[in-house]
């Protein structure tokens, strides 16, 4: 019994030094006493920034397709706290008929608009009221507009044309004009002769045919001198 207990007792403490001598190894080859630090730590994920948006059309131009029919569509989610008719009484927001052209924050008669608004500065340019429709808070901190805003730059060129189409507007930016071609560059045929590329020279046979295309017809019967 006792040489049982004796063997089993060995076992047990044989074991307990390999693992012990493993978790020394190991140790040593993984540096679990002193962890290195990644020189980047975590994964870079390549994802868009925040608030960017992909390149579309000028405002002057997508104001000047706006359908003032699909802005009052759109215009319908602002009708809980906006009136447009002209003599519209005033909401939670003020009535809007007329807008345009006005002093930011001083429109509507009466109403109670907010220091973030009031104290901005500006009037309602079309520039302004894009973006303005597009994140009231980015475009007056602390506005008491809860609106978040309308993403879509179509819908919103959409809205102020209903806006402008209820009290009228200032004049439209102009669209953008299109990039010019670039200085120098070649027009298509300019410049070359017959069977000719730009920069290379004429073998003899093009150069033959070239001068025989330039050269007169001997008549059938040259006159004799005399």
């Amino acid at each position: 019994m006792d040489d049982k207990f004796n063997t089993a007792a060995g076992w047990v403490l044989f074991a307990g030094i390999i693992a012990l001598g493993s978790s020394i190894v190991s140790g040593m080859v993984f540096h679990a006493d002193n962890p290195e630090s990644p020189e980047q730590p975590g994964y870079f994920i390549d994802a868009p920034e925040e608030g960017a948006e992909e390149a579309g059309p000028d405002l002057g131009t997508l104001l000047a397709s706006a359908d003032a029919t699909a802005g009052e569509a759109v215009f319908a989610k602002c009708t809980a706290c906006h009136t447009i008719n002209q003599g519209g009484a005033n909401g939670i927001g003020p009535n809007l008929y007329g807008v345009f052209g006005t002093a930011i924050g001083a429109h509507a008669a009466g109403f109670a608009y907010s220091s973030a608004l009031s104290e901005h500065g500006g009037q309602w340019t079309w520039e302004n009221m894009d973006a303005w429709l597009k994140s009231p808070r980015a475009f007056a901190s602390g506005t008491k507009m809860s609106f978040a805003g309308l993403s879509s730059p179509e819908d919103r060129a959409n809205v102020m044309e209903y806006l402008a189409a209820n009290g009228g507007a200032p004049a439209k930016p102009a669209p953008a004009a299109p990039e010019a071609a670039a200085e120098g560059e070649a027009v298509d045929g300019a410049g070359e002769g017959p069977g000719v590329t730009e920069g290379e020279e004429a073998d003899a046979a093009v150069a033959a045919g070239a001068m025989g295309d330039e050269q007169p017809v001997p008549s059938d019967n040259p006159a004799t001198v005399n």
